[in-house]
């Protein structure tokens, strides 16, 4: 990841409709709708993850007007996922636009798990669902029947946001690959 007066260096990919409309409007703005209609069946898991991520993500960055979803861009050219045929973008953005994270860390998110301070206290809370009876971590959050439960998950995921500041600092040792959120894509960030 590359750093320098203040500004950073990150991938990500789009489709076409985000390119147009950048060069349209020269802003881009991700809708609750995009990702409702793309993820169709499993919209529910990805609304509940980015739902918590939007009114978290807020703390450290507020969120524009226009701006309902994050868009995701990636420290390393390799993490970015190139599947659905997007086109493939560099960006140069203001540090102060950008919320930092461990992409391992949101992919627990994604699966609506329990993000621990360490793979023993993920282990030890795997240990206390069993002995619950319950097999799925992920209906904990999509059901209403274990709200102590699932307010501890949810209070795990904000250690999503505990290397933001060292990223920052380019810091990234303890970090697996470094994830962004952005509120918004603006054409003047996109790099020939």
């Amino acid at each position: 990841m590359d750093i320098a007066d203040n500004r950073v260096k990150l991938y990500f990919s789009q489709s076409e409709a985000v390119v147009k409309i950048l060069d349209r409007d020269g802003i881009c703005f991700s809708k609750k709708e995009y990702v409702v209609k793309k993820y169709e069946e499993s919209a529910p898991i990805f609304t509940a993850a980015y739902d918590w991520f939007v009114m978290e993500a807020q703390k450290y960055i507020p969120k524009p007007e226009g701006a309902e979803y994050p868009y995701w861009a990636f420290g390393d050219l390799h993490s970015v996922d190139r599947s659905a045929g997007g086109k493939l973008l560099q960006l140069c953005i203001p540090i102060d636009e950008v919320i930092f994270f461990d992409m391992y860390d949101w992919n627990k998110i994604l699966r609506l798990q329990y993000l621990g301070e360490t793979k023993a206290d993920e282990e030890q809370f795997r240990q206390m669902l069993a002995d619950y009876g319950i097999r799925k971590e992920s209906d904990i959050i999509l059901t209403n029947f274990y709200p102590a439960i699932k307010r501890q998950v949810q209070d795990s995921w904000k250690r999503l946001f505990r290397n933001h500041e060292s990223i920052k600092q380019e810091n990234i040792k303890d970090v697996g690959s470094v994830q962004a959120g952005l509120w918004q894509i603006k054409k003047e960030w996109i790099l020939p």
